[in-house]
């Protein structure tokens, strides 16, 4: 083994569980283990990484990772965390989703290094051509209801204001008989996930014991937590993807890079591949000058070349150090190939130029054509509170007028509004 799994884990701070005999086994032999992925959407988020990461550093320790696609999973529902239930997806969709999906992991995961290769795989492979009455007779025997409703996810739902349908009750029987598949098929003795996967995972385990008199282990991590209390992975605008045409590289670098310092401290452990000593060092050095963010700026780095490139992240820290330095001559001196290669990160709002062959109140623009702010009362105050500027130009009058010849090229408006946010209106 090139390192130890569960001790990685455990000095990262990530590790939350795991079945006694698991760190006996995987330091005894390679094995393999997997995680599934929830296709909700045609692209993962922020709050998959951890998983995505605990995948990494269990091939980088010599073991063989399955990520599983939940296709036929995806169609149940999974209630774990969930306090109402979600719509569920058609077969069309689902099959986006899981493509979308499948591209993503191949950027982390190691797919052709011989015998420790990570595998995707895909549970509707396996449950398309299985009939329901085959199911409850082959599997539904033997878990009972009573190991079922003591499950927490099951519990809290069932105690709840919204209960929970049959069809998600089944849910955790079906990721049971998934474990089960990938043992029998895959030699697969270990399921890892999220802290709220324990029930589910365990009830894998004892799916194998049942059915097959076999042995199989359980690892699950620490959710991820903001300090403040808030949920990781959303910003102001919602969901952090990693997909660039849901989240650009340049708010995907911003995200990070203004987590704060208690969390940076978490985070550069949990989402790089950097050793203890190099974050130690880090650690060191942003205690000494804090206000040079070493943690956040190593931390925002590592992540965005592994998601996306060096050259989106060269190109997003061009893009902070622009927006926040630049003045109103070199917005003006900009072409309009520079400036869109230079500012396309961030929101861009797209109107037509007929609308400014006349000028156009400053509150109307931002409010009912570029939807910078939700309402004018609000767009107003923050335009008189000197927080508002166009192509770094301060305005304060709520009565100022927009026209054609303030956009760069005619074609681009650079709005700020306060220190940090950055928006873009382009007319066509």
């Amino acid at each position: 083994m090139n390192s130890n799994f569960i001790e990685e884990l455990k000095w990262r701070g990530i590790l939350h569980d795991v079945m006694p005999g698991t760190e006996e086994l995987l330091n005894k032999e390679m094995t393999t283990g997997y995680i599934g992925f929830d296709p909700t959407a045609d692209s993962l988020h922020v709050g998959s990484l951890a998983q995505i990461m605990t995948l990494v550093r269990f091939q980088l320790a010599g073991h063989k990772p399955l990520a599983l696609v939940g296709g036929a999973t995806g169609m149940v529902g999974d209630p774990s965390g969930k306090s109402s239930e979600r719509n569920l997806l058609d077969a069309d969709t689902l099959n986006e989703n899981i493509e979308g999906i499948k591209k993503q992991l191949q950027q982390f995961l190691n797919f052709d290094c011989g015998e420790n290769s990570a595998e995707l795989v895909n549970n509707y492979d396996w449950f398309k051509n299985y009939s329901f009455l085959d199911f409850i007779r082959d599997a539904g025997k033997h878990i009972t209801v009573n190991y079922m409703m003591a499950k927490d996810s099951v519990k809290n739902r069932i105690n709840g204001d919204t209960g929970m349908s049959f069809t998600e009750f089944s849910y955790q029987l079906i990721q049971g008989y998934d474990f089960y598949h990938l043992w029998k098929e895959k030699n697969c003795k270990i399921q890892m996930g999220g802290s709220d996967q324990w029930g589910n995972i365990t009830t894998g385990t004892e799916f194998i014991r049942r059915k097959a008199s076999g042995e199989a282990f359980a690892l699950t991590t620490q959710l991820i937590k903001k300090s403040d209390g808030t949920k990781f992975g959303k910003s102001e605008s919602g969901n952090i993807w990693l997909d660039r045409k849901k989240t650009s590289p340049y708010k995907f670098y911003q995200f990070w890079l203004n987590v704060s310092d208690e969390d940076s401290k978490t985070y550069i452990r949990i989402f790089t591949l950097l050793s203890q000593s190099e974050i130690e060092e880090l650690e060191t050095k942003h205690n000494a000058a804090p206000h040079e963010r070493h943690l956040q700026k190593a931390l925002a780095k590592e992540i965005t070349i592994r998601v996306h490139s060096e050259e989106d992240f060269n190109d997003a820290v061009a893009t902070g150090e622009f927006l926040f330095k630049a003045k109103a001559e070199d917005v003006s001196n900009l072409d309009a190939a520079k400036f869109e290669k230079l500012l396309s990160g961030i929101d861009t709002f797209e109107i037509s130029k007929n609308e400014l062959s006349n000028p156009v109140n400053i509150i109307a623009l931002l409010v009912e054509k570029a939807e910078v702010f939700p309402s004018n009362n609000e767009a107003r105050k923050m335009v008189t509170g000197n927080a508002v500027s166009i192509n770094k130009i301060k305005v304060i009058d709520a009565n100022t007028l927009i026209e054609l010849s303030q956009f760069n090229n005619q074609t681009y408006l650079l709005v700020s509004k306060g220190k940090k946010e950055n928006y873009l209106i382009k007319l066509i």
